[in-house]
């Protein structure tokens, strides 16, 4: 069922109720007029698109969930007691979702309906003013977040292609889910990166797919795994298609039992994993890796955070090569230093055997093998780094490299390495 066809079913069905009373159902009819009217003006459309019904639809539950809360009361009958109880049942929580805990969302509740339009229009807009005084202009929630290796191990447990390049792009791209899911073959460009060599895409965000509080733009990949996995499915795909063919609720079921295998929870709270934790879990990892806050604010589609700085800047050019390298060498700092170790062990080695020289053939022979085990060991922590091979695959092999240094070297030389 189309979006449309859900906002109109939810729109006939809440202006039916009987048990809403019949000032509210015109006050609604009234205010759904009004915000469809709005939403074709705003976005400057002669129909409304998918963003708006969605939108829409969102007004329907609300409308039906407020007028529950005011106990089916006409709502310009409210008076200052009515707005009272509702106001404090929410703020201490005695008002509660299906599974008996504390409405979390209640401030959408007050920016959409109570201290919005369709309280206005019921000529309760000073009275709700009155009352809620004292409310916060921002929600105290904190960010939830994960970290890569979380996030890396989560994706080893997924077995189809189709599967890990959608992950990739969430955490890679960090736009909606929602988004992603609308994206097509051709908005997936291939290219080689200037700077680096290597290869990587373009992700065109288009307007139509985004919502309305997101600027369309196209952002470049920065992990080779989305670059792995978007050319191996991109080859399954014909024309335009669809880069995949499943909606966000199974989007949701597939990352719940991926994190749930990997014991993966969010940060700091220990909550479940959602899809939109990887929107917010990309932009904590690119600011642990010095991007700016500007830098990340456009990845994500904002516009820069000051007002005074937006009369000079044109978002369009900020530059988004810049961050690509800063991530770049981040990773090529670790590798650096992997390799200094690798030279650093080489060199021992090589010392050993030139002072050995005059020894038997046995213990030369043990000496090379001794160098090619923690050659195999440095190369190995490497391909982890890179993501060649996964978290369980580097402790299999690690461990056989470890149980070969038992039978190749002596103890004294294990605790002089």
């Amino acid at each position: 069922m189309s979006l449309k066809e859900r906002y109109e079913k939810a729109k006939g069905n809440l202006l039916k109720d009987t048990s809403i009373c019949r000032e509210n159902r015109k006050l609604f009819e009234e205010f759904l007029k009004f915000e469809e009217y709005k939403l074709k003006r705003v976005n400057g459309r002669p129909s409304l698109d998918d963003n708006s019904y969605k939108t829409l639809l969102a007004y329907a539950t609300r409308l039906r969930v407020v007028n529950r809360w005011f106990r089916y009361k006409s709502w310009r009958a409210l008076t200052k007691a009515d707005i009272q109880r509702v106001y404090d049942d929410l703020e201490d929580g005695r008002i509660k979702t299906r599974d008996g805990r504390p409405l979390k969302d209640k401030r959408t509740y007050y920016k959409l309906i109570i201290r919005s339009k369709p309280f206005e229009m019921a000529g309760k807009k000073e009275l709700v003013k009155e009352v809620m005084q004292f409310t916060p202009s921002q929600s105290p929630d904190e960010v939830r977040f994960i970290r890569e290796e979380s996030f890396r191990k989560m994706v080893e447990l997924t077995s189809k292609i189709e599967h890990r390049t959608f992950l990739w792009l969430c955490w890679d791209v960090g736009e909606n889910a929602a988004s992603i899911l609308k994206l097509r073959k051709q908005d997936c460009a291939r290219q080689i990166n200037e700077h680096t060599g290597e290869a990587e895409y373009l992700v065109n965000l288009r307007k139509e797919i985004l919502k309305r509080s997101r600027r369309p733009r196209s952002e470049l990949t920065n992990y080779k795994e989305t670059v792995h996995y978007l050319d191996l499915h991109l080859q399954t795909l014909d024309g335009d298609d669809l880069l995949f063919d499943f909606g966000e609720g199974w989007g949701k079921k597939l990352l719940m039992r991926a994190a749930e295998r990997a014991g993966v929870r969010c940060l700091p709270g220990g909550q479940r994993v959602t899809l939109k934790d990887l929107r917010s879990s990309m932009a904590c990892d690119l600011l642990s890796k010095s991007w700016s806050r500007d830098e990340v604010n456009a990845r994500l589609g904002h516009a820069p955070s000051s007002r005074e700085i937006d009369r000079y800047i044109n978002y369009l050019a900020i530059d988004r090569v810049q961050p690509k390298r800063k991530f770049q060498e981040n990773r090529v700092g670790k590798l650096m230093m992997e390799l200094s170790e690798l030279r650093d062990r080489e060199k021992l080695a090589a010392n050993r055997l030139k002072r050995l020289q005059e020894t038997n053939e046995a213990e030369i022979g043990r000496l090379h093998q001794s160098l090619d085990v923690h050659t195999r060991l440095a190369r190995l922590t490497i391909e982890r780094q890179l993501g060649q091979i996964g978290e369980r695959q580097f402790r299999a092999k690690a461990s056989e490299l470890y149980q070969s240094l038992l039978h190749t070297e002596d103890p004294a030389a294990l605790e002089t390495d």
